[in-house]
C-alpha cells in the first residue's frame, strides 16, 4: 500500500519513454555526486592528519567529521533552493547546476595544499569546499528523482531505485579505490599523497557527467514561473515532508554507518585498513546490483509492505551483529555484517525514492524531495560518525555505539512507515 499519488503527470514524448536514457543521465551524475562524499568519509584518517593535524588523534578524527557533517547543514538550503529552481524551470537545469558545483569542490580538496604549508587557511579551505560539495548534493536527490519517477510513472520504483543503486555503484568505485591504495601504497605514502589519487578521479569524471546530463531532453520541464514551489511546501506540505524523513531515516544512517566503517575498523578494532575497503566493496556490489531488483518486486507488492518487513529485521538484527563483531573482530566477521547490512540496505532503499516522491505533488515535487531528503540525511546521516565517535567514548557504551545508534533510528522509521500505511495521504493537504 501507497500514498496516493498525483495524476498531473507530464506527457513524455516517444524519444525519452525509453527508461535507460534518463538512467543512465541522472546515474552518472549521482554516482559522481556521491563518490566525492564517499572518499572524503572513507580516507577520513588521512583527511585528518592532512588538514586537521593535533596531538591527540581523536580529536583530529572527529574535527575531521565535524567538517564532514558541518558540510550537511547546506544541503537542506541546497534541496529548497535547487528543488525549487528545478519545479519553476526544469529538472535538467537543477541537474546541471549540481553537478558543475559539486566538481569544484571536489578539485578544491584534490588539490589543497596540507595544514603544514598553508597552515589555517588548508582547513578553511576544505570545509568551505566541503559546504558547497553540500549544497550541490543537497540539491541533486530532489530533481533527479523526480525526473526519473516523471518519466516512467508506470514503474516508479524500478526508475527512482537508480538513485540509490548509483550510490552503491560510487560506493563500490570508492571502495575499489581504498582497498587498492592501502594495499599497493606504503603507509607514508598514502598518508601523504596517495589518499588524493581518488579525489582526482573525481575532477575526471565531472566533465562526463556535464557532457551527458547537457546532451538530454528535458521531457518533463514544468510551466515556468507558475507558483512558488518554497511556499507551497512549507505552507500546506509540511507533515508530507516529515513522513519523508521518517521514511528515510534508518537508511541514510545504515548508509553513513556503512561509509564510516573503515575508519572504525581501523581506529576502534585496531585492523588494518584494508578489511574495512574489503567490507565496503563487498557491500558496494550487493547495493548496486539488487536496489534495482528491489525497486522492481516494490511496483508489485507495494512500498510499505516491503520496507515494514526490511525496517523490522534492521531493527532486531542491529545490535547482535555489531555485539558479533566486537566479541569477535575477525576480517571474516566484519565483510559478513558489512554484507547483511548492505542487502537489507538495498531491500530498503528500492522502494524509497518511489515512496517518497508519491507523498508531493508534481508541482512541488523537487522541492519537497529535496527538504525532507536533506533534513533526514543532515539529522541521521551526516552527523552519525561524529556521533558514533563521540558515544563510543562512554565506558558503558564503547565499541556498541553504532549498534545503539542504530536500532533507536530503526524505530524511528518504522513508526513512519505503519503511520503512512494506515493514514491516507489525502488528508495531509496538497
Amino acid at each position: 500500500m501507497t500514498a496516493p499519488v498525483s495524476t498531473e503527470l507530464p506527457q513524455v514524448g516517444a524519444e525519452e519513454n525509453s527508461i535507460i536514457r534518463p538512467i543512465v543521465a541522472t546515474s552518472v551524475g549521482n554516482a559522481l555526486e556521491w563518490f566525492d562524499i564517499t572518499i572524503y568519509g572513507y580516507f577520513a584518517v588521512y583527511v585528518s592528519k592532512a588538514f586537521f593535524p593535533n596531538d591527540d588523534p581523536t580529536t583530529s578524527l572527529l574535527l575531521t567529521f565535524g567538517t564532514f557533517g558541518l558540510a550537511f547543514l547546506a544541503r537542506p538550503i541546497g534541496g529548497v533552493v535547487l528543488g525549487a529552481f528545478a519545479d519553476r524551470h526544469g529538472r535538467k537545469a537543477s541537474l546541471m547546476i549540481s553537478i558543475v558545483l559539486m566538481t569544484v569542490g571536489t578539485l578544491v580538496i584534490a588539490l589543497m595544499p596540507t595544514y603544514e604549508t598553508i597552515g589555517i587557511l588548508a582547513p578553511i579551505a576544505v570545509l568551505v569546499a566541503r559546504l558547497v560539495q553540500g549544497f550541490s548534493a543537497g540539491g541533486e536527490f530532489g530533481s533527479s528523482t523526480a525526473f526519473l519517477v516523471e518519466h516512467r510513472p508506470d514503474r516508479r520504483g524500478f526508475a527512482a531505485s537508480w538513485q540509490f543503486a548509483s550510490q552503491g555503484l560510487s560506493n563500490l568505485v570508492a571502495s575499489a579505490f581504498g582497498f587498492g591504495l592501502t594495499a599497493w601504497m606504503a603507509p607514508a605514502e598514502l598518508s601523504s599523497w596517495g589518499w588524493r589519487i581518488p579525489f582526482l578521479f573525481g575532477i575526471l569524471v565531472g566533465p562526463a557527467g556535464i557532457y551527458i546530463r547537457n546532451h538530454l531532453t528535458d521531457a518533463t520541464a514544468p510551466p515556468v514561473g507558475q507558483h512558488s514551489p518554497i511556499k507551497d511546501v512549507f505552507l500546506r506540505q509540511k507533515f508530507k515532508v516529515l513522513l519523508g524523513v521518517g521514511a528515510l531515516a534508518i537508511s541514510t544512517a545504515v548508509n553513513y554507518l556503512i561509509i564510516y566503517v573503515p575508519t572504525y575498523v581501523v581506529k576502534t578494532l585496531n585492523l588494518p585498513p584494508i578489511v574495512g575497503f574489503a567490507a565496503t566493496f563487498a557491500g558496494g556490489i550487493i547495493v548496486t546490483f539488487l536496489t534495482p531488483a528491489a525497486g522492481m518486486i516494490s511496483d508489485r507488492i507495494g512500498r510499505t509492505t516491503q520496507m515494514i518487513a526490511v525496517n523490522i529485521l534492521l531493527v532486531v538484527s542491529i545490535y547482535p551483529t555489531f555485539l558479533l563483531i566486537t566479541n569477535d573482530p575477525t576480517p571474516m566477521v566484519i565483510v559478513v555484517a558489512v554484507v547483511w547490512l548492505s542487502t537489507l540496505k538495498s531491500l530498503y532503499f528500492g522502494p524509497l525514492a518511489a515512496l517518497m516522491s508519491e507523498l508531493l505533488p508534481t508541482a512541488t515535487r523537487a522541492t519537497g524531495l529535496g527538504l525532507g531528503y536533506n533534513i533526514g540525511v543532515t539529522l541521521f546521516g551526516g552527523m552519525g560518525p561524529a556521533i558514533m565517535t563521540w558515544l563510543g567514548g562512554f565506558r558503558f557504551i564503547g565499541d556498541l555505539a553504532p549498534g545503539y545508534y542504530l536500532t533507536l533510528v530503526g524505530v524511528l522509521s518504522l513508526a513512519t512507515l505503519i503511520t503512512i500505511r494506515t493514514t491516507s495521504a489525502a488528508s495531509y493537504g496538497a
